[in-house]
């Protein structure tokens, strides 16, 4: 039995839950979220709070019931006060800057990088070796984030490229002669 499914999701202030069946909306000031429930899994909301159980006494129903109140949590708390990455470019010359709908990066390489910004996602360039990618979707700045740093992974000898602010890089000892 999961026990993330049985724990009670509580809806703050400022965002509204609509359940319809097995579809649920999610709406607050960082933006609104739809998604469509497992049929295995039921979903109710009683005084703003939200319950997730199992249709069926099965472990692949508890399963899905745990996945489903997790990805409704993220739902309420992006909604509500929103996620966000924050990367950090190590290396000489490395540089970020936003334009508008697109990102700006000098990695090294022979030629500038242009990523478009999908939507749904806002990414600022507080200095030049910052970046700082936010949004209502869990998933979707993982994944941006996850994409800007994939253009310049950081190495192990120097630790250049582009890291996540919070990331350990392992560092490895030179060749000796």
């Amino acid at each position: 039995m999961s026990r993330v499914a049985k724990a009670p999701i509580t809806v703050p202030k400022g965002v509204m839950v609509e359940i319809a069946g097995q579809s649920v909306k999610v709406q607050g000031t960082k933006g609104s979220l739809e998604w469509t429930v497992h049929p295995t899994v039921s979903v109710q909301l009683a005084d703003g709070v939200i319950n997730v159980s199992p249709a069926a006494e099965q472990p692949q129903a508890w399963a899905m019931a745990g996945t489903t109140r997790a990805v409704l949590n993220n739902m309420v708390v992006g909604c509500g006060t929103g996620f966000t990455r924050k990367l950090t470019l190590v290396g000489v010359g490395y540089r970020a800057q936003a334009k508008g709908d697109l990102l700006n990066l000098s990695l090294g390489f022979s030629h500038p990088v242009d990523y478009p910004v999908p939507g749904g996602i806002k990414i600022e360039t507080p200095s030049q070796t910052e970046i700082i990618v936010s949004g209502a979707d869990r998933q979707r700045v993982g994944q941006v984030a996850a994409e800007i740093r994939a253009y310049r992974p950081p190495e192990p000898y120097k630790g250049k490229g582009v890291r996540y602010a919070d990331e350990d890089v392992l560092r490895k000892e030179a060749k000796k002669k």
